[in-house]
């Protein structure tokens, strides 16, 4: 505890007797000064015992004492003391009175107690309280490191809770609840996800202050990890700010922390070149190799049917900005998935493979469902217009993601391929993720979009429409009743309004134009999917 006026009250060698503000004696005294000026406050920082004898205060007149003491409390002084004996025997009435009307606290030095007597108790406890605080950070350093060592994470946030009388909370990489303590502190900490995401975009380290969800309490939240990104984040919930010894609890926990981070991304690192040489494995057809290089690590992932996800970014930026973007939009898809997994306790492979990223998880999962979440988040983000959607087009992140159907080991290769197609679609129709499985059950149509295939249509169908164009018929429109009719001269005519021998005259026409025969099939399919190309798929 620092000195307060009432620890220096009771110093049995300072002999100080109180003669206003008995109610406030518990406030803390930051130093001790002495000034004879009239107006110190311009010299004051607050938290002042100020010491004067008034060799140049009028201190007998009630207006000027009353002045003299107003500014006094308003810069922070937290004490006046009067030594006796001086310049006058007795604390005169007037400041008397116009300490008791401003509440501040006004203590009586005796002719024999020398001012630098009460500067050196303060001073004296002021350092006891600094070396206490200290020995305590010190001992509370100690034991977050025994807890660290023993009981990892959960056990260094059960020990904080305790040194600073309140809670913490672990953050994952995507802002998630990984670990709080006391258990209660879980609901109020998850209210604190946004803030600890606005915290990730600031370069590490870095903290802030937030008022805690409901004003409960006042809460430090600050980064872990020394990358550009952080990793974690440690929050940190009391009822009042943080003394000094709370400080060093706080500083060492996230030293500890940040150190456990950084392990973990070693270890993290290895275990991804593990996972890519399982990968190769299972792309190349030995899916026993792969479970044995696996071991207990990725083994279970390979015992159930599993999903492979290949991602990739645009390509609108160029360099290093264009390679630091990309590598962003990956990483933020690989951080879903693996934060989802270590909430699931679910086992994935997560790979960076040159420009882009190669998932493998269990169906029907947690990871899978954290990816699809997030390309439906940055798909919302991207179509939903404004600077936001402008500026991720503009720097060339556009997250594409292709995710292939259920496989097993023995599948691999063919599960591989099946995510690169719905990449490629997903690319095409300017998506974030488009399923496999979703592409048989949709329609061919939407392809025809591709600039390669109109070009095919418009060169097929060019001499039809420039017959159209001299007026000479309607070769174009006949054409398309007649396919959507399977050929049927009736229903097509009727369709058109002519009589079915004008539409049999104009199929003529049509292979004579083009050169080739409506009866073969091929040519049909190629005339009908030239049409819908060129139609806009109507």
């Amino acid at each position: 505890m620092p000195p307060t006026l009432a620890s220096l009250v009771h110093h049995s060698a300072l002999k100080l007797t109180v003669r206003a503000g008995e109610d406030r004696l518990d406030v803390p005294v930051r130093w001790a000064h002495a000034s004879e000026l009239a107006d110190p406050v311009p010299y004051m920082e607050g938290g002042e015992l100020l010491l004067i004898t008034a060799l140049k205060l009028d201190a007998e007149d009630p207006a000027a004492m009353r002045r003299y003491v107003k500014r006094l409390v308003g810069a922070g002084v937290v004490g006046l003391g009067f030594a006796v004996g001086v310049h006058y025997d007795d604390i005169p009435d007037a400041l008397v009175d116009a300490a008791r009307e401003e509440g501040l606290p006004l203590l009586e030095v005796p002719r024999r107690t020398p001012f630098l007597a009460i500067s050196k108790a303060v001073s004296a406890a002021i350092a006891a309280d600094q070396y206490r605080a200290v020995t305590a950070g010190f001992a509370a350093q100690r034991e977050l490191t025994r807890q660290a060592l023993t009981d990892g994470p959960e056990g260094l946030l059960a020990a904080l809770a305790s040194q600073v009388d309140g809670w913490a909370a672990l953050y994952d990489a995507s802002g998630a609840v990984v670990a709080t303590a006391p258990e209660w502190a879980g609901r109020r900490a998850a209210r604190l996800t946004a803030d600890v995401q606005r915290l990730r975009e600031r370069p590490a380290p870095a903290s802030s202050v937030v008022a805690g969800p409901e004003d409960e309490d006042r809460v430090e939240l600050h980064s872990l990890g020394t990358g550009r990104r952080p990793r974690a984040a440690l929050a940190v919930g009391t009822a009042a700010a943080l003394g000094t010894a709370e400080r060093y609890a706080v500083h060492s926990a996230v030293a500890l922390l940040t150190l456990t981070t950084e392990r973990s991304r070693s270890l993290h690192a290895a275990e991804q070149r593990i996972g890519a040489a399982v990968l190769r494995m299972l792309l190349a057809g030995e899916p026993d190799h792969a479970r044995a290089v696996a071991g207990d690590l990725y083994g279970g992932l390979l015992d159930a049917p599993f999903r492979l996800l290949v991602a990739e970014t645009g390509t609108v930026s160029a360099g290093r900005d264009r390679d630091e973007t990309n590598g962003e939009a990956l990483g933020a898809l690989a951080e879903a998935a693996e934060s989802a997994a270590a909430r699931a306790g679910e086992a994935v492979l997560v790979v960076p493979e040159g420009e882009r990223l190669v998932v493998l998880a269990a169906d029907g999962g947690a990871v899978v469902a954290a990816c699809c979440d997030h390309a439906a988040a940055r798909e919302a983000a991207r179509t939903g217009g404004g600077a936001r959607a402008s500026r991720a087009g503009a720097d060339g992140d556009d997250l594409v993601v292709g995710l292939s159907a259920p496989a097993g080991p023995i599948a691999a290769s063919a599960a591989y391929k099946q995510a690169e197609q719905a990449l490629s679609v997903a690319r095409r129709r300017g998506r974030v993720l488009v399923e496999h499985e979703r592409m048989a059950a949709g329609s061919v149509l939407p392809l025809l979009a591709d600039d390669a295939v109109r070009a095919f249509a418009d060169g097929l169908l060019r001499a039809l429409h420039e017959h159209d164009a001299t007026g000479r018929g309607d070769l174009v429109a006949s054409l398309r009743a007649w396919l959507s009719r399977h050929g049927q001269w009736d229903a097509a005519a009727a369709d058109l309004g002519v009589h079915r021998h004008t539409l049999r005259y104009r199929m003529r026409r049509v292979e004579e134009i083009l050169g080739r025969s409506l009866d073969d099939p091929d040519v049909r399919m190629e005339l009908w999917l030239a049409l819908k190309a060129t139609s806009g798929g109507e």
